[in-house]
């Protein structure tokens, strides 16, 4: 079955980011002149998927608001002549169906998930988490759609850490099948270095068939309360296979305010109207 639908959880409080997060959310902190969460669902719809479902919590109204259509804003806009700017705003409106389910309660990344079962509707979909931002094209849920298409099984984005940082993350424990992908026979989550089964940790990017929700009302609360996809998965791995797949790309921590700093700085490198300004203006920020 084609896989045609991504969830991305948005309903965290963002508390890296207060005080701004009081009253926006961080999903729509900018990197340059977009928000993070706009990045995520332009990613998802290069690799074809139709419909997104963001899962947001009670007053983050402003994230259903941004992917509305505003043609009296596109008007005044065209009227007086900046047409290029009127087109960036009606992209976020057109990138795909983006819909919305509420998270009630903050009880963790598998809950998240779980919420979205309804508007999923039993088919196979992508988590994509809009905190890691991966740049590459083609991005990496194109690059993991593949891997699902040949091997017929969920796939789970990896990224070879530093062995002394492995105890930040979850890591799998796999075997190569070929270039850059590998079997996975177990996840432990924030394991010490010496309990480490590799460097391979998890990114914020998974493809999952709908049995995950079985498994997830399965899954007992864990650290605060918290259902993790993480034991979810280790269920799902009884009779279904995971696959570990290394992406190609550049990731950004946009969880912290250092890493979306850092996401600016290197995508206005990477951009031809921007690149000449941010390198004066990191010339200016040098010291003597």
């Amino acid at each position: 079955m084609k896989v045609r639908t991504a969830v991305i959880p948005a309903a965290g409080l963002g508390s890296r980011f207060l005080p701004v997060t009081k009253s926006v959310p961080k999903e729509l902190l900018p990197i340059l002149d977009k928000p993070m969460l706009q990045y995520v669902v332009e990613e998802a719809a290069e690799a074809g998927i139709e419909r997104v479902i963001v899962v947001t919590s009670r007053g983050k109204e402003s994230i259903a608001a941004y992917f509305q259509a505003m043609p009296d804003l596109e008007e005044r806009l065209a009227d007086s002549g900046a047409t290029a700017l009127a087109a960036k705003v009606r992209a976020a409106a057109e990138l795909a169906q983006v819909s919305f389910v509420i998270q009630e309660q903050p009880l963790g990344l598998g809950h998240a998930v779980l919420t979205a079962e309804e508007a999923v509707a039993g088919e196979p979909f992508v988590v994509i988490l809009p905190d890691d931002i991966i740049a590459h094209s083609p991005g990496v849920v194109a690059q993991m759609l593949k891997v699902h298409e040949n091997t017929g099984g969920g796939v789970v984005a990896v990224e070879p850490m530093p062995w002394e940082r492995v105890h930040n993350y979850g890591v799998v424990d796999a075997t190569p099948v070929n270039d850059r992908v590998h079997q996975i026979h177990g996840l432990v989550e924030k394991p010490s270095r010496q309990e480490a089964p590799s460097n391979l940790t998890i990114v914020g990017r998974y493809i999952l068939p709908p049995e995950i929700f079985d498994h997830l009302r399965r899954t007992p609360p864990g650290t605060n309360g918290e259902i993790q996809l993480t034991d979810a998965l280790l269920l799902l791995l009884e009779h279904y296979e995971l696959y570990a797949y290394e992406f190609l790309g550049t990731r950004y921590d946009g969880g912290t305010p250092l890493g979306l700093l850092r996401a600016s700085l290197e995508f206005g490198l990477a951009r031809e109207d921007t690149r000449q300004e941010v390198l004066a203006l990191l010339k200016t920020l040098q010291p003597e």
